[in-house]
């Protein structure tokens, strides 16, 4: 019988409202910030040294709000230099969400932004195409390796852009997180999809060195709260199910069976932790930053 599971990419509205669910739920964003309060000083302290202009290259940039917080630290660092900011993300909405982020947002003037509506391996096909090879002072790609087809390639053609001086900073989940457990157990039972993979920074690690790349990695405690997951018929329970799962409707899709052990699976150490009444599923991510 053929599983009437699907990939929740297959939905791609309910795959941002599932999203969004998720970053309200989760301190997703409350840890990126801190690094880039405390530690991104540091990673940009270089990048711009002896330039009338940085070059920046957000690939995967979906609605801005931490891409803004990144601008902000570099503007601090270098003040008056024009930042050429530009943007690979491939879902229009989030392109319009991103847009009414800068129009609410202060302290642009010296920022040119450039929004490119494509996947990463589009912008690279396209580049060949029309034999640019642009080189930037700034590449991060937050949390978007899921979303490509050839993780090793993909970090090595955008590794390929950076200048002298510049940084490649990648963001995902960590090696020791929940998502690790559950994908490593149970992928496989999930629907596959070709839009996205998983991949961890352990995955990652492997990939840089192998190829001879000097990288650090830094370790961000996050948490997202999954209560919701285990009370039956509960929307925002099933959405992040979803979420968790890749799955569309996996709560009314999923084989009784399957659907038994990941909920027992969420539960375990291995995946949350149990503290005042709520199920807090390990969100933890790394930020690796990668050397030219």
């Amino acid at each position: 019988m053929v599983s009437p599971m699907r990939s929740l990419f297959t939905d791609p509205d309910r795959y941002l409202q599932s999203f969004r669910l998720f970053l309200e739920n989760s301190t997703e964003h409350q840890c990126m910030q801190d690094f880039m309060e405390r530690q991104l000083p540091a990673v940009i302290g270089s990048i711009g040294n002896g330039k009338s202009a940085i070059n920046i290259l957000s690939v995967g940039g979906g609605a801005g709000e931490i891409d803004l917080l990144i601008l902000s630290k570099v503007q601090a660092r270098y003040p008056g230099i024009t930042l050429n900011n530009h943007v690979i993300e491939p879902s229009a909405d989030q392109i319009f969400k991103y847009k009414e982020h800068v129009a609410a947002t202060s302290n642009l003037e010296n920022v040119k932004f450039t929004w490119h509506e494509e996947t990463a391996y589009e912008y690279e096909s396209r580049m060949s195409e029309e034999k640019k090879s642009e080189k930037w002072d700034f590449i991060h790609m937050i949390q978007m390796l899921y979303y490509v087809k050839d993780v090793s390639a993909t970090i090595q053609y955008f590794h390929s852009l950076l200048e002298e001086q510049a940084k490649l900073l990648i963001i995902l989940v960590s090696g020791t997180s929940g998502w690790e457990t559950l994908w490593k157990k149970y992928g496989s039972s999930f629907p596959f999809d070709d839009l996205c993979c998983y991949v961890s920074s352990a995955d990652i690690k492997r990939i840089l060195d192998s190829a001879g790349l000097k990288c650090q990695l830094h370790e961000l405690p996050s948490h997202m709260d999954i209560t919701s997951c285990f009370i039956e018929g509960n929307k925002d329970g099933e959405m992040l199910l979803d979420f968790l799962t890749e799955t569309c409707e996996f709560s009314k899709t999923a084989p009784p069976e399957l659907k038994r052990q990941v909920m027992e699976e969420l539960r375990k150490p291995e995946c949350s932790q149990e503290r005042d009444g709520k199920v807090l599923f390990n969100n933890n991510l790394s930020v690796i930053v990668v050397e030219p």
